[in-house]
């Protein structure tokens, strides 16, 4: 699976640009791109709009969130996924967590959803 830094070097060389061109195109620095190409940094929002402008791609795609460079993922579906609120047992039911690639068991994962509350509650 390709890193944001990797598209961002994928598509840059599929245009035959050198890091100084397309840095100067969308107003950073080189060592700006030079540490997002090699995944040291993230890009700001400003800078993968401007880079998602100027490879005529989604954002989505440079984060990740699709793997079809112009696929836009609709408004209402991505409030509503982005806004989901579920119950212990839905989370459970719908979801398996996995930790270090073991799958966590039903306690496990309750121990983990009430860690989380905790911590938000401690943290307010």
């Amino acid at each position: 699976m390709f890193t944001c830094g990797d598209k961002i070097a994928l598509l840059r060389e599929k245009r035959g640009l050198t890091q100084e061109d397309l840095a100067n195109k969308i107003g950073i620095s080189r060592a700006s791109l030079s540490h997002y190409e090699k995944n040291r940094r993230e890009p700001d929002y400003t800078t993968m709009t401007k880079l998602a402008d100027f490879f005529h791609v989604s954002v989505d795609y440079l984060l990740g969130r699709t793997s079809e460079p112009t696929q836009v993922t609709d408004m209402a579906v991505r409030d509503f996924s982005e806004n989901l609120e579920l119950s212990d047992e839905q989370l459970l039911e719908k979801f398996s967590f996995t930790v270090d690639g073991r799958k966590l068991t039903p306690e496990e994962s309750r121990r983990f959803i009430a860690f989380i509350r905790a911590d938000r509650s401690m943290n307010r």
